[in-house]
């Protein structure tokens, strides 16, 4: 049997899930919030980010992955996210959560400061080891995923594609919209070929994120 293109990322071996776990159980703490390529911090560790539409889920995922509930400010308004914020884990890595692309309940003038901030993040960032692109799984890939998609295959960005709120997914539902992302990513020069399952409710997933995240180092 053929294995499909962009299989789902699986559980992880024993050391790279105590990785990942030690590297999350240490301090995790807030560095700062960022409005402009000048307030950057230092590249001098490693460095993920996180994007994604308004209301995917971002905010909710950090506080899963990291152990803390209110680390990142999770909200129901789109676009609460309006800066680059950095969290520091341990003294090795930045966790980055990036202005949620799309609609966002803010003035436009607003919305396109947010969105050039974040193109040039995503094109300039020298220790930016991989961005993780998070879509819903009740919806798969929409075309401003798309667009976020090409603009780090043009920067050569590394991304691998969370589906995030499986928990909200009935079981028949799920293949066909994993084969719809599957579909997608395969346009995507820069997408790495696995695809990580998570939901922040039940815990699904986050593991294997931790892993990733720790064996990127």
């Amino acid at each position: 049997m053929n294995q499909l293109p962009f299989p789902i990322a699986p559980d992880p071996e024993d050391a790279a899930r105590e990785a990942g776990r030690k590297l999350f159980l240490g301090p995790v703490d807030f560095v700062k919030g960022v409005v402009a390529m000048s307030g950057l911090p230092p590249d001098d560790r490693t460095e993920i980010c996180f994007a994604g539409r308004s209301n995917v889920g971002k905010s909710s995922l950090i506080n899963a992955l990291t152990g803390r509930k209110g680390l990142a400010r999770a909200s129901n308004t789109p676009g609460r996210t309006q800066e680059i914020n950095y969290f520091a884990a341990a003294d090795s890595h930045y966790i980055v959560d990036l202005p949620g692309y799309g609609f966002a309940n803010a003035p436009v003038s607003k919305v396109q400061e947010w969105q050039a901030l974040l193109k040039t993040y995503l094109a300039g960032r020298a220790s930016l080891r991989r961005a993780f692109v998070l879509v819903d799984h009740r919806h798969g890939i929409k075309e401003v995923d798309d667009e976020i998609m090409t603009l780090l295959d043009r920067s050569a960005v590394p991304f691998q594609a969370v589906l995030t709120k499986q928990d909200k997914v009935k079981a028949k539902d799920r293949e066909p919209v994993l084969a719809q992302v599957r579909e997608k990513l395969g346009k995507h020069p820069a997408a790495y070929p696995e695809i990580v399952v998570t939901s922040s409710e039940t815990g699904d997933g986050i593991a294997t994120l931790r892993a990733i995240i720790a064996t990127l180092a």
